[in-house]
């Protein structure tokens, strides 16, 4: 099923990690298409493949000798699930470290390498990891934006039958996570409580944390509500968002920003049914924020640690701030069919020394605010803003990066 919509950036850059680094580690959430992409990339590969599947207990018990079983494979060998065999990270070092190389390896987890920790000890420098996110816009094209919004980017949400359909599969997928997935990690918490916890994220939506408020209304302390973020951050259905501070004479706030990383998982813990209860609901603004961040995100290619977003005591803010090399980059999202310049713009530009601001808007043009400042439209973020990689320097309105429509 999820074939049916390619993901040649994702399949591009697994390839190129592979010819750099004898291991290369997979990572998103359950059920983003981690195997699906892995199998495309054997289908194509040049010599030989080994698929193992650990959620298989065959498959498991086939590694129970890890050295055994992998010492004579050549070519690529594929490790799904890695996080059942944790140990397993130990044997790819001493592979990884042969002459000659006869095999890479592709191993694939639904936690962050913080959480294999056995990863990060055993495999410093000799792994790359690269993180597989939903569906965005790149990927299902500017005329879906609305569908994507709404049900998400997870692939069986995404091209479900029916609306009905893809609103049953996030619902199993929610109890799927806590019941089952959160234990394969290792983590004890109870699920009742992660459930009741990552609902009430949920109606904190792009605002900045407050542990404190939360912890009361848990009856526990502030590290334990912390606990409970980081860990669902760490298994990729939050996203906190850093705060970025420098010297700028301002009191500036510095507790993340949190987010539940995909639209559709968001509109299910807020029991929003359709695109009729989305536009009237108190969160919407906030929903739609996090998308749109998501998919600038996406379009750039930043990587999490280039993301921040920028705020102070005395009310100045930017949403995004992707800071690249020498390079800062800023970004807005405001849900209005007629975005204007704020005084938080024109401070952010000055106190950051940003080379750009652009207001992502759900309207139908994109044009020039004012020097260094446009408005771009939703549906065309793919097509205006460029990946990181190749972007050139802005130089104004007048050599503007991008070809500027003026609203009519």
């Amino acid at each position: 099923m999820e074939m049916a919509i390619a993901r040649p950036e994702h399949t591009d850059r697994l390839r190129s990690l592979l010819r750099q680094f004898p291991v290369v580690g997979l990572i998103g959430p359950r059920q983003v298409g981690k195997t699906t992409l892995a199998r495309t990339i054997t289908s194509a590969w040049k010599g030989e493949t080994t698929f193992f599947d650990l959620e298989d207990l065959g498959d498991r018990a086939r590694l129970a000798d890890p050295m055994l079983a992998l010492r004579a494979l050549r070519g690529l060998v594929v490790i799904d699930e890695i996080h059942h065999v944790p140990q397993l990270f130990g044997s790819l070092r001493v592979l990884a470290d042969r002459p000659r190389r006869p095999a890479r390896f592709l191993v694939l987890g639904s936690a962050s390498p913080e959480l294999l920790r056995q990863s990060a000890e055993s495999l410093a420098g000799r792994i790359a990891y690269h993180e597989l996110t939903p569906f965005s816009l790149l990927e299902v094209g500017a005329k879906n934006t609305e569908r994507l919004w709404r049900r998400g980017g997870f692939p069986a949400s995404y091209i479900a039958r029916s609306e009905k359909d893809s609103a049953t599969w996030r619902k199993a997928f929610v109890r799927t996570f806590l019941e089952r997935d959160i234990h394969s990690f290792g983590l004890r918490l109870p699920p009742a409580t992660l459930e009741r916890f990552w609902a009430m994220v949920a109606h904190y939506h792009a605002q900045t944390w407050n542990g404190s408020e939360l912890a009361r209304a848990f009856g526990v302390s502030d590290a334990t509500v912390r606990g409970y973020l980081d860990t669902l951050t760490a298994t990729f259905v939050i996203r906190q968002l850093r705060p970025w501070s420098e010297n700028v004479g301002k009191r500036q706030v510095r507790s993340p920003k949190v987010f539940i990383a995909d639209t559709g998982l968001l509109h299910t813990l807020l029991g929003i049914a359709d695109q009729t209860n989305l536009e009237r609901h108190p969160k919407v603004g906030a929903s739609w924020e996090g998308f749109a961040l998501s998919q600038a995100v996406a379009a750039l290619g930043a990587e999490p640690e280039e993301c921040y977003f920028w705020a102070t005591h005395q009310g100045a803010e930017l949403d995004l701030l992707v800071v690249h090399g020498q390079r800062r980059l800023g970004f807005e999202f405001k849900r209005s069919s007629a975005p204007a310049m704020t005084r938080s713009m024109h401070i952010a530009l000055a106190d950051l020394h940003l080379e750009s601001i652009d207001v992502i808007y759900p309207g139908e043009h994109t044009f020039l605010l004012a020097e260094k400042v446009r408005a771009v439209a939703c549906a065309d973020v793919v097509r205006e803003i460029a990946p990181l990689a190749r972007r050139p320097a802005h130089r104004g309105p007048k050599g503007a990066r991008m070809s500027i429509r003026r609203a009519p």
